[in-house]
This record gives structure tokens, sequence and C-alpha cells, in this order.
């Protein structure tokens, strides 16, 4: 099964041209300029996971197309086809396009297997546009905690997304890539053998809610966790706990707090303490920390980076990037 590794976890050259030595067929973004980012440096077989329904966006797409002929883009919408097609006649390119199935996630793609054949056939009847297949992501289920209770549902996801397939071959659409997948669902996908493609994300550096999906099950996280953010106590001055300067914005808060790694007493606690400040919590009254202290944190969740000069991504126990594509 080919990897197409999602780059938003990252937006990083460096890493994602390691991606590619190491085997990926090519990149995918969530953003348009994810995407042009990555071109200007020479990559391609770029996958734009989300539609693109906007003028701006499309003629955009446009200009990346002309540069990087291969990239694709997906649809949910039969509106949105026809302006993707009328684009792509004014600009004298042909553009490969999927078509996004929801599995149970409800947040892009058509509801249902006769949505997605006719879809896919007004895609495949319009000369500017090369349908190449289908997404199907099951974001949903990538944080389920327990093996058993996470596959139940992914089996689900394949079931529906093995119909699309069978509809779209048997209406003579083929789809060369069925794509979709994710870290918490790479076992299962390759066990269902549905998917050409895997766009597996946060394997590469992984975070605490990732973590937390295996442990609590009391299984081991098939990958460890490579990106830390470091902080610093500026406040020592109240007992059973110290101030440091990384907060909400240092942070991504959708997933809850940080875990701290290494620089605090044992079962020491982190909590947001505003925009820009932490709390350290003590589980023991004896224990401190002095102004000027270094705490490492694992973050929350890997993929919205909030000050991304002050993430250290570690490869081989060196840093591999600090400085992110825009």
């Amino acid at each position: 099964m080919a990897i197409r590794p999602h780059a938003k976890t990252h937006k990083c050259v460096e890493i994602a041209r390691r991606q590619l030595a190491a085997g990926a067929i090519g990149l995918c973004c969530a953003k348009l300029g994810e995407a042009e980012t990555f071109v200007r440096h020479g990559m391609g077989y770029l996958l734009l996971t989300s539609p693109i329904v906007t003028a701006a966006g499309i003629q955009r797409l446009m200009g990346l197309i002309r540069t990087a002929p291969e990239t694709m883009v997906v649809v949910d919408d039969a509106r949105n086809v026809m302006d993707l097609a009328a684009a792509a006649t004014a600009s004298g390119v042909r553009l490969r396009v999927l078509v996004d199935l929801d599995v149970g996630l409800n947040r892009t793609g058509v509801a249902s297997v006769e949505e997605g054949v006719a879809l896919a056939r007004l895609a495949h009847e319009a000369a500017s546009l090369d349908f190449r297949g289908m997404q199907a992501y099951a974001g949903h289920a990538m944080h389920i905690v327990g093996r058993e209770a996470r596959h139940t549902e992914l089996t689900r996801a394949a079931e529906l997304t093995w119909r699309l397939r069978r509809a779209l071959t048997a209406a003579g659409l083929i789809p060369a890539i069925v794509t979709g997948g994710g870290t918490g669902s790479a076992d299962a996908d390759v066990a269902a053998g549905v998917l050409t493609e895997l766009q597996v994300g946060s394997y590469i550096l992984m975070d605490r809610e990732y973590q937390d999906v295996w442990q609590d099950a009391g299984e081991r996280p098939p990958f460890d966790c490579a990106l830390f953010l470091q902080t610093t106590v500026i406040s020592a001055n109240r007992p059973g706990q110290c101030t440091t300067d990384a907060g909400c914005k240092a942070f991504a808060t959708d997933a809850g707090a940080p875990r701290i790694v290494a620089g605090a007493p044992p079962d020491a606690r982190y909590d947001f303490f505003g925009d820009e400040q932490g709390r350290v919590t003590f589980a023991r009254t004896e224990d401190r920390l002095s102004p000027g202290a270094v705490l490492t944190c694992m973050t929350p969740h890997c993929d919205p980076y909030g000050k991304p000069a002050r993430y250290i991504a570690c490869g081989a126990g060196r840093p591999v990037g600090r400085h992110l594509a825009p």
C-alpha cells in the first residue's frame, strides 16, 4: 500500500523531502498555501484533501496545475465540479479530481454511494477533468481508545468505501486511487485492503493525544513522540505551583493540556494559565522549581502549531527543522 503523508502535520520542506526519499509517492495538503510552498521547492504529486470552491482559490489552483500538472483535488459537489471544469478549460489545463466520500466524519464528502457515482460520472464526462478515484477519510475514528472499538468503526467505514469502489467499477469508472486512512487507523486500513494509499500524517511527529489512544487501553503506541516544546519558569512565588512562559498561544488547545516529559518533579501537571503563561502544579508540597528552569513538554496535538519557532522536531536525537512553510 502506498503512502502519501499529510504534510499539514509538519509544514516543513526538509521533513517532506525525507518522507519522499523514504518512499512516499507524494504529499497530502490541507490548504492551497501548503501545496504552493511545496511546489516552489520542487515537490509534486500533491493531493489537496479539502474541496477548493471559491473563485480566487480555483484560480490559484489553476496556477498550481500549470506548474505541477499531477496535482489532484477532491470534490463533493456538482456545482464545484462544473466550476473546476470551466476554469480548467479556460486555463488550458486538465485537472485530476477524486470524489470525496463521507464515511462518518460528517465534515466533507458525498453522503451516499449513489451521489458518489453521479459525481464521478459528471467529472468523467468533463473534457478538462480527469477522474482519478476517490477519497474516504475516517477521521472520526482516529482517536477512539481501544483497538477493538476503533476497528469496529473502521470496519464500518471500510465497508462503505468498498460499496462506492465496487459501484464505480460497475459503472465503468474504475477508481485508480482510493485514498484515506491516518495514523490511528493504519493497521486496520492495511487489513481491510480497500485503500490504495494511506494519508498518515501525525506518525512523523506524534503527540500526547495520540499516545493516549493506545496507552489508555494498555497498548503500546506504534510510534514514539518526536515533537516537543520547551518552556521556561518565569515566576515561582506561590507554594505548590509555578508559572511558565507558554500558554494558550504556544500550544494547540483542542486536545487538552500538554504532558511534561522532562525538567519537573514527578507527577507535576501542566495547565494553561493565560494567553502567554502556563502553570505547573506540583504533586508534593516540598516540590519546587526556580525561575529560569526549563521544562520539556509533549504537545497535545501536533498539527496546529502555535509558535513554530519554539518547536523542536527531533530525528536520531538531532533537530530536523524549526522553520515551517507558511
